[in-house]
């Protein structure tokens, strides 16, 4: 287990608010509003973690002296994850971001004994009268940058390295293939599932093996650069995640689908500031500013780019879903029919493969 730091930032005084949207205002003078964050990974320069963080700093860009901010990096998610969080409630935060799928169960625990706590939960579906859920609509992001890599493959074959077999992580590898097929009907996908968010020598394991499959494109849905790496030094191609890993492969890299979390949480904290926070469900995606990609890389057909960005552009004004179908499940059995789109619910329970994916669901 490594070891973990509470790191403190804007410490200035100021004016905050301490209360839920559904009860009075209390107001403690010239104290700041104290916000905690609960990462699964480390505050590194690359990654899903990382992305969060930069969120946090937003918020303190946004706030000033008004909030105070602090973090515990690398959290287990199992049952030390309780523990961590109780402590931020105990050290006086009024208001928890815990930022990940496995800290669900421990925040709805602690949060019944702190009710006059707001606790936000990154990717999760268990609400309390003082616990919002929020997650993202990656795999708009997810659809866009299979586009580039159905063009940009040479064996059709492409390589996927994912984490667990959850239905956000299925979601994006789904729509990934999709977007993939939608430019070049060849293209197929194979996975590698590590149970790992962030384990940089099995990542590069994964994508090594998939390379050996014949894979010359690879994305993951795990967050360090090592795949991106791998694939510069193999002279094939990647997809960078969660933030840009275009310095880690500048030939590489054709983009990154990457995630904005501080427009947010800068939205969250300013309700909570006007005493008008209450619980909800919130899923951004690129309409909103959370689900953005980097600049494309000098690998990517130039062929594609007039369909990419007039499928871009549908996603962001509405006009075009990735799971509208006809869409097959795998093996080539319909699951979506032509005209329909993919229901919501259906959506965020996902637990199936397109057609396009070569190996069996964990």
């Amino acid at each position: 287990m490594q070891r973990r730091q509470f790191i403190h930032h804007a410490a200035g005084l100021g004016l905050g608010a301490a209360a839920l949207g559904t009860g009075s205002l209390v107001r403690a003078a010239q104290a700041p509003l104290k916000i905690g964050f609960i990462y699964s990974g480390p505050v590194a320069d690359v990654g899903w973690t990382y992305q969060h963080d930069l969120g946090r700093k937003m918020v303190e860009a946004e706030f000033g002296p008004k909030v105070k901010t602090v973090f515990v990096e690398n959290v287990p998610e199992g049952p030390d994850a309780e523990r961590v969080i109780r402590q931020l409630a105990d050290d006086g935060c009024t208001m928890i971001f815990t930022t990940s799928f496995g800290f669900m169960d421990p925040t709805i625990r602690v949060a019944a004994d702190y009710p006059d706590v707001a606790f936000e939960h990154c990717s999760g579906y268990k609400t309390a009268a003082n616990v919002g859920i929020y997650q993202t609509r990656f795999y708009e992001g997810a659809y866009l940058v299979g586009m580039l890599a159905g063009k940009r493959t040479k064996s059709n074959t492409l390589g996927y390295v994912a984490p667990f077999p959850i239905p956000e992580v299925i979601r994006n590898l789904n729509a990934f293939v999709l977007g993939a097929r939608a430019v070049n009907p060849k293209a197929s996908a194979r996975v590698v599932w590590i149970n790992s968010w962030y384990d940089p020598p099995k990542e590069r394991d994964a994508a090594l093996a998939l390379m050996n499959q014949g894979a010359d494109v690879m994305y993951q849905n795990t967050d360090s650069p090592a795949i991106v790496q791998l694939a510069q030094s193999k002279g094939l191609w990647a997809i960078g995640q969660d933030s840009d890993m275009a310095r880690f492969g500048p030939n590489a890299q054709l983009s990154a689908n990457t995630l904005n979390w501080g427009v947010y949480y800068v939205h969250k904290v300013r309700q909570r500031l006007a005493g008008q926070w209450k619980p909800e469900d919130t899923k951004w995606g690129m309409k909103e500013g959370i689900v953005k990609l980097a600049a494309l890389g000098p690998s990517v057909p130039k062929e594609v780019l007039p369909q990419f960005e007039d499928r871009r552009g549908a996603i962001v004004a509405g006009k075009f879903h990735p799971f509208a179908g006809p869409i097959a499940e795998q093996g080539g059995k319909p699951r979506i029919a032509s005209g329909q789109v993919l229901p919501e619910a259906d959506l965020w329970q996902m637990k199936w493969y397109v057609d396009g994916i070569v190996g069996k669901q964990p």
